[in-house]
């Protein structure tokens, strides 16, 4: 598989529901997780066009920076630190409406607005990463996001350990 075929439409659901079995397919066969992330991260980069979207492994007591589609980000971030850091501390789905209001955000970039952090578990159910989105736009992502991301996250965790 080369391309992603989408619908024509801004229909969330929709679009995850066409996107969702054919990553099913394009990772499949992969056993490099750093080489799934990243086509994780370029197909919902092509499929919803958000600000920033990539991975952040779990490396010792940080987060370090890994495959994204975006502009330059920040390298390492600490445990409990930021939306992220705070995810993996809590092992759980963050999402932020306005990044401006959350405590201790970590502003990578001045025109992220909103960000979604996804837990991704190893075998064991250990945070292993986590998916990080972030928009432009205010109040860009519900539980549709979160529960949908959460499924893709878990086509990962064959390959983080």
């Amino acid at each position: 598989m080369e391309t992603i075929s989408l619908p024509k439409t801004n229909d969330r659901v929709a679009l995850y529901a066409a996107l969702t079995p054919q990553l099913r397919e394009l990772l499949g066969e992969e056993r490099d997780p750093i080489a799934a992330m990243a086509n994780m991260a370029a197909a919902l980069h092509q499929t919803f066009g958000w600000h920033w979207i990539g991975f952040y492994r779990v490396m010792g007591a940080e987060l370090v920076l890994g495959p994204f589609q975006g502009p330059v980000a920040c390298a390492r971030i600490a445990h409990g630190r930021g939306v992220c850091g705070t995810a993996w501390a809590e092992e759980r789905t963050l999402i932020v409406p306005d990044v401006d209001k959350f405590p201790g955000h970590i502003a990578c970039s001045a025109l992220s607005r909103s960000e979604i952090v996804v837990p991704c578990l190893d075998s064991d159910g250990r945070v292993a990463a986590v998916l990080d989105i972030d928009s432009e736009r205010p109040d860009d992502f519900s539980v549709i996001d979160a529960h949908a991301l959460e499924h893709l996250c878990e086509i990962l965790q064959p390959l983080l350990g």
